[in-house]
Parts: structure tokens; C-alpha cells; sequence
């Protein structure tokens, strides 16, 4: 599933352009259509999942890559083991918390 609506309206509340995408191609093309600081990537997208979308936005963008949030409902561990390949830089198992949330935009 892709980043819920609660959280999509929370970013926009606390004052930030959002764009949400239903699966991972999508997702891709908002990131290379809106240039975005930072990106929350659910990791459980269909289509290309979340780990296949980071890989293809470092490959596109090298040091121009925004800053990339994986978002999971899996565990911990499961995550790091996996955000690492896909160099994330940052990962977070939802419920994200809002204090989190806000100092990684105020980072980014």
C-alpha cells in the first residue's frame, strides 16, 4: 500500500507540497516530474516496490537524489536489512511518528 491519506495530509498540513503516488512506477515519475526534497517510500508498492524505486532514483539521479524515506509496516530489523542495499537514507515503520517526521523535513 502506498503512504496513507492520514499521512499525505498531515505532511500538507504541517505546510509542505505533497504528491502521492498509488504504486511504484508512478511514484518514480513523480520524482523525476516534481523534483522533490524528500521522498517517503512505502516499501510494499505494487508494481516496482519501494526498494526497486530508491535504486532506480540513485541510479538516475547519483548526488542529486532527494533525500529517501523508506516507510514500512514491517519490522525493524527486516528494514534495515534492506534499506541499507537500497540506500535509503533514512527509515521509519509506520506509524511514522509526527516529531520524526518533522525533524527529517526540517533536515531536509
Amino acid at each position: 500500500p502506498a503512504l496513507s491519506q492520514v499521512t499525505v495530509a498531515l505532511l500538507r498540513k504541517l505546510g509542505h507540497e505533497v504528491r502521492a503516488a498509488a504504486d511504484g512506477p508512478e511514484a518514480l515519475l513523480a520524482v523525476r516530474e516534481y523534483d522533490p526534497e524528500i521522498v517517503f517510500l512505502d516499501i510494499g508498492l505494487p508494481g516496482l516496490d519501494g526498494y526497486e524505486v530508491a535504486r532506480c532514483i540513485r541510479n538516475e539521479f547519483n548526488a542529486d537524489a532527494p533525500v529517501l524515506v523508506a516507510m514500512t509496516g514491517y519490522s525493524q530489523h527486516e528494514v534495515n536489512r534492506h534499506a541499507r542495499r537500497a540506500e535509503f537514507d533514512h527509515h521509519l515503520v509506520k506509524p511514522a511518528d509526527i516529531n520524526v517526521l518533522r525533524e527529517l523535513l526540517a533536515q531536509s
